[in-house]
């Protein structure tokens, strides 16, 4: 498998190529994509940007929007119809998730490449190219293509990227490496901090402040461990949100969200703790009732209703001990909590 720039280019040439982010993109996944899209241009690549699931977060569209990003989604959940005929023949780029990573959906196309920055959990054989680094965001790979293949960027692509950098760190405040540092100085100069500054003012909607108040009623810690069951319809990306805003409360460390979904439960967990892997854990927890994984500071993951239902109607139970029963095997830091 290479991971040469160089080589995805002459590997795409010929062919019809789709860039697919995760489910329900976020701002680094479409930052990623976009800013991808127009380096492969350079080369005389196009590419259509193609996704599962909505825009869900108002900062992400308006991102979106303002920057001119064009993308093709498919809300209705007819993958195969994505993308106007996509066919078996036609390439496909997953940008910020992989195969397996149980956040994004199987299309018809063939998946020869991936760009990524998270952990790898299901390995896969059949990738053309991979450049999966460990790195704070998405975007910071791609940055680094640009800075590698000495081709200037827009200001669009630097503003993109340089916001998704910035969110997947948490501005600089989680799984940051000296490569996401150095990227940072590459797009600040380029980028443009009005709009910047735009959205950091209006991450958190209105609407869901009410939502937040009920999230908070519903917290349940066992000593540094906070579980919050979301009993509410609220978008993915919000989910997420609620995570890092019980990771600033100065009783948890490590935090469980979780919310419905059809068949099933949505999560989002975060850790302050290094012995404390998120990534592993919710892999681990979730293994026999559906799937998880990502950083070891920030990861997501999914179960299956009739699996957790299966163990005790109670559900709040089961996922806290599924969770705990996997926290407390961890040696030798791992806090003990009783359950």
């Amino acid at each position: 498998m290479a991971s040469n720039f160089y080589d995805l280019v002459e590997l795409l040439r010929g062919h019809r190529v789709f860039i697919q982010t995760h489910n329900f993109p976020d701002q680094d996944a479409v930052a990623s994509a976009f800013g991808l899209q127009e380096l492969l241009r350079n080369f005389g690549i196009e590419t259509i940007i193609c996704h599962h699931g909505v825009v869900e977060r108002a900062v992400t569209s308006n991102m979106v929007a303002d920057l001119g990003i064009e993308m093709l989604s498919d809300e209705s959940g007819n993958t195969k119809d994505l993308g106007e005929g996509m066919n078996e023949q036609d390439y496909i780029i997953t940008v910020d998730s992989q195969k397996g990573s149980g956040n994004i959906d199987v299309l018809i196309g063939d998946e020869v490449a991936c760009i990524d920055h998270h952990p790898t959990f299901v390995e896969v054989s059949d990738y053309k190219y991979t450049d999966i680094r460990i790195v704070g965001s998405c975007a910071t790979i791609i940055a680094d293509y640009y800075r590698d293949c000495k081709i200037e960027m827009s200001e669009r692509v630097a503003t993109a990227l340089l916001y998704g950098l910035k969110c997947d760190t948490r501005n600089f405040t989680r799984g940051v490496t000296q490569l996401d540092v150095d990227i940072y100085g590459y797009l600040f100069p380029k980028s443009n901090h009005h709009l910047i500054r735009k959205y950091q003012a209006a991450e958190i909607e209105y609407s869901e402040l009410n939502a937040f108040s009920d999230s908070l009623r519903n917290i349940e810690i066992y000593n540094e461990v906070g579980f919050a069951f979301l009993n509410f319809p609220c978008k993915e990306g919000f989910v997420a949100t609620v995570s890092d805003f019980i990771l600033d409360i100065d009783l948890v460390k490590f935090v469980v969200v979780y919310t419905r979904r059809p068949n099933g439960f949505k999560f989002s967990v975060r850790s302050e703790l290094d012995e404390l892997d998120a990534g592993a854990i919710i892999s681990e927890a979730l293994k026999d009732v559906g799937s998880g994984g990502g950083h070891k500071s920030m990861a997501g993951g999914f179960a299956e209703e009739d699996k957790i239902l299966a163990m005790n109607f109670d559900f709040n139970k089961v996922i806290q001990n599924l969770f705990l029963n996997v926290i407390n095997k961890v040696p030798p830091q791992g806090i003990r909590l009783e359950q």
